[in-house]
């Protein structure tokens, strides 16, 4: 019967993709490859700075949008703030209308559902504390969800999914673990979870079975704006406000996406190179003066500027810092300008022109110290200097005398005589 049939297919775009805030590669050093472990389908390829998205391909997973940290990758059936919103809405009118311990079930449409419908026509339904919250892919529940839901009021973040794991879900997991560590390091008591099974009335026994868990503050109500990543940290920092014991900083697993990356002082030398691969402006340089500045909110641990650092001196922390100043920017590493010693003029730092003169003390064109002075001036004085100076750069150890055949006969001839 296919085979007669006539007509056109559109394939839906599951994915909208902003390659701008890829943080897959830069410079030919890769940093990020969070999506492309994870793609079941192989419809995401490297690209060059970014990674390419293939709709033709694309299953609709959603994994790939669950584990973006930068937002580059979103989900569209629906977008991850429309979902957001209806978790709202359905927590809080719960919670208004006197429901207590909240458990927030998600689930797909192709499977979940008719689950939930078989459930209530031949079981008892799903316990009047479940709200069941649908979805296209429940492997598309990225990090914000999971956060806006317990702020929201949700005790338990439970996910349906089939007895036999699909693929695509390593990043819902993912998500489950990080948002676990979180609540766990605000002693909140709530938490996230699965429920894997075909079976109607072992989803039933199953939700029945949870303990219940009390939320012990009064939820959020703040508005789910912004990117994914915006909304999470809106959520997480809402729980932190209401926990009873407030914490500074909680360690997460790695690949969360939050994080800080920290930088050795005393080896930097201020050259930047991070601050020219890094996506999110986690990492920006002073215009007017030798600096690096770092914000720790838009950090997504990619890893870049470890890949870049030609001293090596910079280490990804993953963590959740909750302090209003990881919103702020703080100094890395700063220092006075270097002067030029003939025209006074700033042209760099110290450390950086000392760790040049060390690797080319050794080389024979710097031997003489009127050359080696040379690199202590800007780039106009040096010109200047190298052109009046009699700097020869092609100057070097005499060369040997080019011998004839005539100079080695000869040669031969007097050594024959003795």
């Amino acid at each position: 019967a296919a085979s007669g049939l006539v007509g056109t297919f559109d394939q839906p775009r599951f994915i909208t993709f902003d390659a701008g805030l890829c943080a897959h590669s830069r410079n030919k050093r890769i940093g990020c490859t969070r999506c492309l472990d994870l793609c079941p389908a192989g419809a995401i390829t490297p690209g060059g700075d970014s990674v390419l998205i293939s709709a033709e391909i694309c299953a609709g997973c959603g994994a790939c949008a669950a584990v973006c940290p930068t937002g580059a990758a979103r989900y569209a059936l629906p977008p991850a703030d429309a979902l957001a919103r209806r978790a709202r809405t359905l927590l809080l009118t719960y919670r208004e209308a006197g429901g207590a311990t909240p458990v927030l079930l998600l689930h797909d449409g192709a499977k979940g559902t008719p689950l939930i419908e078989a459930l209530a026509r031949h079981g008892d339904g799903l316990p009047a504390n479940v709200l069941p919250l649908q979805m296209n892919e429940v492997s598309a529940a990225d990090l914000s969800l999971f956060a806006g839901a317990f702020a929201w009021g949700a005790t338990r973040v439970v996910a349906l999914l089939p007895a036999r794991r699909p693929h695509g879900t390593e990043g819902l997991f993912r998500s489950i673990d990080t948002a676990n560590a979180i609540l766990d390091g605000l002693a909140l008591g709530a938490r996230a979870g699965t429920i894997e099974t075909d079976d109607p009335f072992t989803l039933g026994e199953a939700l029945r079975a949870l303990p219940p868990l009390p939320h012990r503050f009064a939820p959020g109500t703040f508005l789910p704006l912004g990117a994914p990543r915006e909304i999470a940290l809106a959520g997480w920092r809402a729980l932190r406000e209401a926990a009873a014991a407030p914490v500074t900083t909680i360690a997460l697993p790695a690949l969360a996406g939050f994080g800080a990356a920290e930088v050795e002082a005393d080896g930097c030398t201020l050259c930047l190179a991070c601050t020219m691969v890094c996506p999110t402006g986690a990492f920006a340089a002073n215009p007017d003066t030798p600096e690096l500045s770092f914000l720790e909110d838009a950090c997504v641990q990619c890893g870049l500027c470890v890949a870049t650092c030609p001293e090596k001196v910079i280490s990804l922390v993953p963590r959740l810092d909750l302090r209003p100043e990881a919103a702020q920017r703080r100094i890395a590493k700063a220092e006075a300008p270097a002067a030029c010693t003939k025209c006074a003029k700033p042209f760099g730092t110290r450390a950086s022109i000392d760790r040049v003169k060390q690797k080319l003390a050794a080389h024979w064109m710097f031997a003489d110290p009127a050359r080696f002075a040379i690199l202590e001036m800007c780039e106009d004085c040096r010109a200047v200097e190298a052109t009046l100076g009699g700097v020869d750069p092609y100057a070097g150890p005499p060369r040997p005398i080019t011998k004839t055949t005539e100079d080695w006969l000869r040669e031969a001839e007097r050594d024959r005589k003795g």
